[in-house]
């Protein structure tokens, strides 16, 4: 019995200690990965400026080939809207719509449904380094709020990784075009 009661204190005490963690944990965090594209800025921000375009590099849309995607608007624009309905989790059902756009930053709203709830943001930003270099950055603004928030460095850890792929996919793709 005192084994029993020894294994119950444990488990509340690690409860509690990472209750406590989670309070000083910030709620809001971003991702940002970035790559070099042997293409001029134009050629980039043209590119990727095109929700659509999504369909061919991002991992989240071919996660699952039967999404159902509903896009609105002029694409490439603000108030551009894509909207999917996946029965893969991994997809789920949400919304992106392009609130802003300058000469070298688009910023897009995400809305999550399916499989958890969320609000969050994200801009993809390109830079001119040479007549024919751009860097490309695509950034993540998430929130989590507590406790989930002692979660988020699993989170952040999976949008790079998704992130990070889906630069490398924009780079192959408008470095293998003439």
């Amino acid at each position: 019995m005192k084994v029993l009661k020894f294994i119950g204190i444990g488990i509340v005490g690690l409860i509690a200690l990472l209750l406590i963690v989670a309070m000083i944990v910030p709620k809001d965090y971003t991702v940002s990965v970035s790559t070099t594209i042997n293409k001029p800025q134009v050629v980039v921000f043209d590119y990727v400026k095109m929700i659509k375009n999504q369909e061919k590099y991002s991992v989240w849309v071919m996660k699952d080939p039967n999404v159902k995607i509903e896009y609105t608007g002029i694409d490439g624009t603000v108030g551009a809207k894509s909207s999917w309905v996946s029965m893969d989790d991994n997809v789920g059902v949400g919304s992106q719509q392009i609130t802003k756009i300058t000469d070298n930053r688009i910023d897009v709203d995400l809305h999550f449904e399916k499989p958890m709830k969320g609000d969050n943001s994200a801009a993809t930003i390109v830079e001119a380094l040479s007549d024919n270099q751009t860097k490309l950055t695509s950034e993540f603004y998430g929130r989590a709020d507590y406790p989930i928030n002692l979660m988020s460095f699993v989170f952040k850890d999976f949008i790079k990784k998704d992130q990070t792929q889906n630069l490398a996919n924009v780079k192959n793709i408008l470095e293998s075009q003439p």
